[in-house]
């Protein structure tokens, strides 16, 4: 008998052998499509009473083939794919391909600007992220409040996508070595501050309702408890590596930062126990330096040509917006206008022709769920030879059977939630 699946239990008092009751362990299915899965996932479960002894994850019900549809596209026709892999954290993705394609090309002929307004966008996506995450994993919990105040904010912050790019999730807002600056105007950004005014009131009602919350609390701590030794074993990033104490962010590395980080002045969070409360104090905490960034990001755009200002005004919001109005988003500068029709033919015909020479580049990112990696493999041709995408939600998913071993059924709900997981970037 096998007992990794059956168990005897033999009662104290001694009974004949033919009485002898043998308890057989529960097998079931959660999902495929369960509503805390947070996409197409299948977990067989083998239950001791409530209690999960094992955990199968099946994964792949969603897979599409993305990489191999990138290989059979120009360069730039697969930048869209990525605003679809993790539908939470779009421009991040599209960050990651960009920094690639620059990678093969051997160039960075963008400016300062194109870097910050990259930089800017970024961490309105890390809020966009962890505001769902959180706001979902409540849902999933319990708690209900915080789903709608998360999802006001994400409201907002899909407008600014809106007003950029003309789409609210699957931006396509980046270009290779440029960006559309046509695209911002001196009301977006009077928008943007007045969002990170706001955003800490919501922050702050989160805040309250569920950080010392008893409930919350009882749900989450000492609940899904990993070690150093496991992040390193299953290749995890992110949120879940710093919970354990591991001070693992690319944007503050001084050899792997990107884009304007360097140049800006934030903090990184780290955890001590490794379980899921400190994941959640982690993205909270995230949220309110992403603030932080985006307010000092605007503020760095102003300090570039701080000599065009008048030595005796001040550093006001009214001489911050102008100066960006007139200097920065000067639509004489712009390098591609794509409200023009004949720049929009010219900029096609030159990314649909491009061909790069054979070559290879790995990089990556600080999404929200992790390090979000693209390779990519050039020869010669308009296409990419090879393109691989490492994300960060595929790795972390495989820890999943670890953490969940010994916990209720009713706790795999909030490992799902801590995890921070969406399928289309698992199954590709």
């Amino acid at each position: 008998m096998n007992r990794s699946i059956f168990q005897i239990w033999k009662p104290n008092v001694p009974r004949d052998i033919t009485n002898t009751k043998n308890i057989k362990t529960m097998n079931i299915n959660f999902g495929p499509q369960h509503p805390a899965a947070h996409g197409v996932l299948r977990l067989i479960l083998q239950l001791n009473g409530e209690v999960v002894e094992r955990a199968d994850p099946h994964i792949g019900l969603l897979h599409r083939g993305s990489e191999k549809l990138i290989e059979d596209r120009f360069y730039l026709q697969g930048l869209p794919y990525f605003d679809r892999f993790d539908y939470c954290s779009m421009l991040v993705q599209e960050h990651a391909y960009c920094l690639a394609i620059e990678s093969l090309l051997g160039t960075t002929n963008y400016s300062s600007t194109c870097s910050q307004i990259r930089t800017l966008f970024d961490e309105l996506t890390r809020i966009l992220n962890h505001m769902l995450a959180i706001a979902c994993h409540a849902l999933d919990v319990g708690s209900m409040s915080s789903v709608f105040w998360a999802f006001e904010e994400r409201e907002k912050i899909m407008e600014f996508y809106e007003r950029v790019s003309g789409a609210r999730m699957h931006a396509a807002f980046y270009r290779p070595n440029e960006i559309n600056t046509a695209a911002t105007s001196q009301l977006l950004v009077e928008d943007i501050l007045d969002f990170t005014r706001n955003c800490y009131t919501t922050l702050n009602e989160m805040h309250n309702i569920l950080t010392y919350n008893k409930i919350w609390k009882h749900r989450l701590v000492n609940i899904g408890i990993i070690n150093h030794q496991t992040c390193l074993d299953y290749g995890l990033s992110g949120v879940m590596t710093r919970s354990v104490g591991i001070k693992r962010d690319l944007r503050v590395s001084k050899i792997e930062t990107y884009a304007n980080y360097y140049f800006i002045n934030f903090r990184g969070f780290v955890g001590q126990h490794g379980d899921s409360y400190d994941r959640f104090l982690i993205r909270m905490n995230e949220m309110s330096e992403s603030l932080n960034i985006i307010n000092q990001v605007i503020y760095n755009m102003v300090n570039q040509s701080k000599t065009n200002l008048s030595i005796n005004s001040n550093i006001n919001t009214h001489n911050i917006i102008k100066y960006i109005n007139q200097e920065v988003f000067n639509k004489k500068n712009i390098k591609n206008n794509y409200n023009n029709m004949e720049d929009l033919i010219k900029h096609f015909k030159h990314w649909g022709g491009v061909s790069i020479k054979p070559s290879w580049t790995y990089q990556a990112v600080e999404s929200p769920k992790g390090e979000f990696g693209v390779t990519l493999i050039s020869d010669n041709t308009s296409n990419p030879y090879r393109c691989k995408v490492r994300s960060p939600a595929y790795h972390n998913m495989h820890v999943l059977p670890q953490m969940a071993k010994g916990h209720f059924l009713a706790d795999l709900v909030a490992l799902i939630g801590t995890i921070d997981v969406v399928f289309g970037e698992v199954d590709r």
